[in-house]
């Protein structure tokens, strides 16, 4: 790699000024000289409830100008390791979601094929299918670690199959995602029947509830998932609502009894060294948030993402190969 991208300096620039980009990174359309790159999907075509997430990526944007380059919970500076851009937004075709899928997937191919990590921000969940279509694409059937209230196996809502309710069924079924691979982490929340609680199991996924991970510490969970997915290509997939609506009332399926969000970094910081190719943050309703809560939750889960990989770059790359920032 002979540049680095890196956020402009918030000592000399004040966090308020300029183009809200994440983290205030360069926006820049790249494929080279990057390991990561941040993307919005505003998408919410596949929503059943509430709609506007389409809004999220803006929303999570404008929040993250909060963010430094050093993440003292996994005590790494990012960008000592590190060099990532915001991509923009991609194309979708508002209302159709065959159409959107198409788009997001082929936008996405060249940056995986230069082995970027996409940082992905929805956008409602139906996204992440063409998110791990294109995924697949490259590394083959990947593990899905999966944060939500809500297990997404739904076979169909009101006769249709591509939905935000749908998103990991569809995804055994194409053969892009490994169920035996995979786990499902912080089901709660009402059901059509109790037949529902049995979908993911059926399909081969490991399902693991909020009441069965209030129990564990994140080191214990860090085993159980590494256990699981093993060295397999990882992408993570993380719903907003998987916190509690206290810490993120800005999202369109809110349910009760969740997470905070120190717990939530604490399970995102515990996955250090899992062999992840792709992440995505969905669910960010932010007309139902004045206050920005969700936004600013968001941003900061994308913002552990991003430190994973530095993370991960650290262990792998000699400091002798690390090179200069770009100047911004």
């Amino acid at each position: 790699m002979s540049k680095k991208y890196e956020p402009i300096d918030s000592l000399h620039s004040p966090r308020f000024s300029g183009i809200k980009t994440f983290m205030r990174l360069p926006y820049v359309k790249t494929e080279k000289d990057i390991d990561f790159a941040v993307i919005g999907v505003p998408f919410d075509t596949g929503a059943s409830f509430a709609v506007g997430t389409r809004f999220g990526p803006e929303a999570v944007r404008s929040m993250s100008s909060l963010l430094r380059p050093y993440n003292p919970g996994q005590e790494i500076d990012i960008f000592q390791y590190c060099s990532g851009v915001d991509y923009g937004d991609l194309d979708v075709n508002p209302g159709y979601i065959m159409e959107s899928y198409d788009l997001i997937e082929k936008q996405l191919e060249s940056l995986i094929d230069h082995r970027v990590i996409p940082i992905l921000i929805g956008g409602d969940h139906s996204v992440t299918l063409p998110h791990l279509r294109a995924v697949s694409k490259k590394y083959g059937r990947i593990s899905l670690v999966h944060f939500d209230s809500h297990g997404d196996t739904w076979d169909s809502y009101f006769g249709k199959k591509y939905t935000h309710g749908t998103v990991f069924r569809r995804a055994a079924e194409e053969g892009i995602v490994d169920p035996s691979r995979s786990i499902q982490i912080g089901m709660r929340g009402s059901l059509y029947s109790a037949d529902d609680i049995n979908d993911a199991d059926k399909l081969g996924y490991q399902v693991l509830s909020t009441d069965q991970l209030k129990k564990l510490t994140p080191i214990e969970l860090y085993e159980l998932i590494h256990l699981r997915v093993g060295n397999q290509p990882v992408f993570l997939s993380f719903d907003v609502d998987f916190l509690d609506p206290v810490y993120a009332p800005g999202t369109g399926t809110p349910e009760a009894g969740g997470f905070t969000t120190y717990e939530a970094q604490q399970f995102i910081r515990s996955l250090k060294g899992l062999n992840f190719v792709g992440f995505d943050i969905v669910e960010v309703l932010p007309d139902r948030d004045p206050a920005r809560v969700t936004s600013l939750a968001a941003a900061s889960m994308a913002y552990e993402f991003i430190s994973l990989v530095a993370w991960k770059k650290r262990i792998t790359q000699p400091m002798s190969e690390m090179s200069a920032p770009v100047q911004t």
